[in-house]
């Protein structure tokens, strides 16, 4: 593949590339320095520059982990070598644990572009929702990226498979086009993109300044896990007790209450009780609770609605009663919570 006229014209001295056969050959005619940042393959005399996918998959791993999970699954894409590596890490990290791992990759061919292969995703929904009904409740399923982390929820969906109650689900690039949008909005591992843009910048300069190519890859360590919905949950084995945790975590906003609940399930109030002590350590009542301070302190972190506005959101009728609650429960009054967190901006 030959480069654009404009670039070969232009006086460079040097170029951050994503390198692959198609334009490699091209790119060395240019006779300037060159850094790979794509990391697909090897080629002499180019240094990478790649985001460190041992550790992608180890803060995946463990957020899952922390969340109860010990069933895990992988789901990627053939032939798309970031894909590839996360799974291998992920299987060691699983195997490690003594626990079982299903995966699945959407099949494509080596041929394809990056694009094409994530492309390939959306037209296999079929085999993609069996293997998603053949997972075992409660299951930690890591995904290779936010693209096939979309897809995969979007399966969900359509099989009324509850997430993130029988699946939860965690991607990678924390993409900010594809995870809040998502249905429900999709955890992911954060990258540090801008470090390795910044290190690729830097070690092209040393370059073109005359110092050798470095002939190993540099990794850059992701920088956390933004939880969302999709991951926001702690696994329960006990399926009517996760039943019962999803209705609460849908309507407790709504002002139910433990006689809401209790109609709801199929268990007697006592056997209800015995369980979710048996599973969380509290009640229903605590659950129901535990949603509403939650919902409460995202609108106070996020919103400048006043307390007499955020209780009926909440549930609350008065806001008395809403405040006396939140202090009993977070060990500050809304207004030092607002304030506490305005602070840490």
């Amino acid at each position: 593949m030959s480069l654009p006229a404009w670039l070969s014209a232009t006086h460079i001295q040097g170029v951050i590339v994503r390198a692959d056969k198609a334009t490699i050959g091209s790119l060395r005619e240019l006779n300037v320095p060159l850094i790979d940042v794509r990391c697909h393959e090897h080629f002499e005399g180019i240094p990478q520059i790649e985001t460190d996918d041992q550790l992608v998959a180890k803060l995946a791993f463990d957020h899952l982990w922390d969340r109860g999970f010990r069933r895990f699954a992988f789901c990627g894409f053939q032939h798309a070598h970031y894909s590839a590596t996360r799974l291998r890490f992920f299987k060691n990290l699983v195997a490690g644990a003594g626990c079982p791992l299903s995966f699945y990759e959407t099949p494509t061919r080596r041929d394809l572009s990056l694009t094409q292969i994530e492309q390939c995703g959306v037209n296999d929904e079929s085999q993609l929702s069996e293997w998603l009904r053949s997972l075992t409740p409660p299951t930690g399923l890591f995904v290779c990226n936010d693209i096939r982390g979309q897809q995969v929820l979007n399966a969900c969906r359509t099989l009324d498979v509850a997430i993130p109650d029988d699946i939860a689900v965690i991607g990678v690039d924390d993409d900010d086009v594809i995870c809040p949008l998502t249905d429900p909005p999709l955890s992911s591992v954060r990258p540090d993109a801008e470090m390795v843009g910044y290190r690729a910048a830097e070690i092209l300069q040393e370059m073109i300044n005359g110092l050798p190519a470095p002939e190993s890859i540099e990794y850059v360590p992701p920088t956390s896990v933004v939880q969302r919905l999709s991951t926001q949950v702690i696994a329960i084995e006990d399926r009517e007790v996760a039943r019962v945790c999803k209705y609460i975590r849908d309507h407790a906003c709504d002002g139910i209450d433990v006689h809401d609940v209790a109609e709801f399930t199929t268990l007697s109030r006592r056997q209800l009780e015995r369980r979710f002590r048996s599973e969380l350590g509290g009640t229903p009542h605590d659950e129901i609770v535990k949603v509403q301070i939650a919902r409460v302190e995202k609108l106070l972190r996020e919103t400048t609605l006043t307390l007499e506005q955020i209780a009926p959101l909440a549930g609350y009728s008065h806001k008395e009663h809403l405040s006396k609650i939140f202090k009993r429960r977070t060990g500050k009054s809304p207004g030092e919570y607002r304030r506490h967190h305005a602070a840490q901006k």
